[in-house]
């Protein structure tokens, strides 16, 4: 066997590891790159990876996405954008179906590691009811009943207590400083 056959296989002969769930929250930047570091660490192990972001619209293009899809990491934009940039009813859609595509996709068993990227800022929101399109109590059973074998990986600021409870790891990404306080808007490879 060469040494890329086996770097091919290593994800799978860990079939009978025990999944994690990590979550990534805080103020700083920083949460979405260290879960798209995992995915590009896990795909380097022949791990099946798939990205599902919340917050992200498919009508703006994003560098991870470029990158991840010429590596064959499947990476969807579900969201459509900023929550002040459409009605509360165009995001609760958007949060319904994001959500529906999340549990179908976690539940298929055909993934290594699943990131559900901005999860946690959705779950946040609180300027229009998100609970009846993306319950809490749902997002908690597929942390508990996902595939023995699925790494799940939740992202975003404000991270809901249950959702740390529930997680394996919990890191915080704290703000020290940021250029955006300085006037500097998002940067192109930075940012987007």
């Amino acid at each position: 066997m060469s040494n890329l056959d086996k770097r091919e296989t290593a994800g799978k002969q860990d079939s009978g590891r025990r999944g994690l769930t990590l979550v990534y929250t805080g103020e700083g930047k920083g949460k979405t790159t260290a879960a798209l570091g995992l995915a590009l660490r896990a795909a380097g192990r022949g791990m099946k990876v798939l990205i599902l972001q919340f917050i992200k619209s498919p009508e703006r293009t994003y560098g991870e996405k470029i990158a991840l899809e010429r590596l064959g990491v499947e990476i969807c934009q579900l969201g459509i954008g900023f929550t002040w940039t459409k009605t509360p009813e165009e995001h609760r859609e958007a949060l319904a179906r994001a959500w529906k595509i999340s549990k179908e996709r976690v539940m298929s068993g055909d993934y290594d590691l699943v990131i559900l990227d901005e999860i946690n800022n959705a779950l946040a929101i609180k300027s229009f009811p998100i609970d009846d399109v993306l319950p809490m109590a749902e997002v908690l059973n597929l942390i508990q009943n996902r595939p023995p074998h699925l790494h799940l990986v939740l992202t975003g600021r404000n991270a809901h207590e249950k959702v740390m409870e529930a997680a394996d790891l919990v890191s915080r990404v704290e703000a020290v400083k940021h250029y955006y306080h300085e006037g500097i808007p998002a940067v192109r490879g930075i940012e987007f």
